[in-house]
């Protein structure tokens, strides 16, 4: 991931030029580098029915992923078959760090500017804000990793993340393609104003590659869950493929004060 590098370097590299042309002109450098690396345009979507879900399906490229999984591969943490899942607090692994120095950039160098952005009312061209902004400022963004190796008809159940952890959570897939499906915790009413119940589930179509940003009423309202049991992974109306899937989750513990 060197192309990454250089753009955390153009970014936040050294530099002892203090006017106002000199910083604007250094930030338009940096938006070029960045759409070299993210592409010209991130693309985002927002889940129409879920305020604060948010998925870049184009987030790494092909030589990325088998990158960054070639990275997973050498912690070894997967050597025996009858372990599937990884935990690491505090001291991530440099790729790990390196991955969410990524995340961070993506959301910055995306198509709107959160800085400028109310949180209490963001839109966007009538859609939500990628991630709120006051997040986007603490150190370090992500202190906590998992890492999960599914065969396939392995998935997770519907579940809400601990409470240990802030708001704000970044989820990176790999290898396979997967549906997961978002369903209230209890009834409510969703963004677009429509009663949902919470039996009825909200699929979101995850491919490999993609960026799933967890925030707000999506991480405290809605349950999430992966089925691979054959019948429940279905898009547009076909069934799924279904190979080894790997899953990067990186999120914040709450702090002990």
């Amino acid at each position: 991931m060197d192309e990454y590098k250089n753009l955390i370097h153009e970014a936040f590299g050294n530099s002892s030029e203090d006017s106002d042309d000199d910083d604007r002109r250094q930030k338009l450098q940096v938006r070029k580098e960045a759409q070299l690396v993210f592409g010209e345009n991130p693309k985002w979507e927002q889940i129409s029915e879920i305020k604060g879900l948010s998925l870049c399906r184009d987030f790494l490229t092909s030589d990325q992923q088998s990158t960054l999984l070639a990275s997973i591969l050498r912690e070894g943490w997967f050597n025996d078959a009858a372990h599937n899942q990884a935990m690491r607090f505090g001291d991530l692994p440099a790729w790990a760090k390196e991955l969410s120095t990524c995340v961070l950039e993506l959301i910055r160098y995306s198509d709107y500017d959160p800085e400028s952005m109310d949180t209490n009312t963001c839109q966007i061209d009538k859609q939500e804000c990628i991630f709120p902004s006051e997040l986007l400022h603490r150190v370090p963004l992500f202190n906590q990793l998992i890492v999960n190796s599914y065969q396939p008809g392995e998935g997770i159940c519907a579940h809400v993340d601990l409470m240990r952890f802030e708001d704000g959570i970044a989820l990176v897939s790999l290898e396979s393609s997967c549906v997961m499906h978002f369903s209230r915790v209890e009834n409510g009413v969703a963004t677009n104003g429509k009663p949902i119940e919470a039996k009825i589930k909200i699929p979101v179509y995850l491919t490999p590659g993609s960026l799933l940003l967890i925030s707000g009423e999506a991480r405290y309202q809605w349950k999430h869950e992966i089925n691979r049991k054959p019948g429940f992974q279905k898009w547009d109306g076909l069934e799924i493929d279904q190979k080894r899937r790997t899953s990067i989750t990186l999120r914040k513990l709450c702090s002990s004060d």
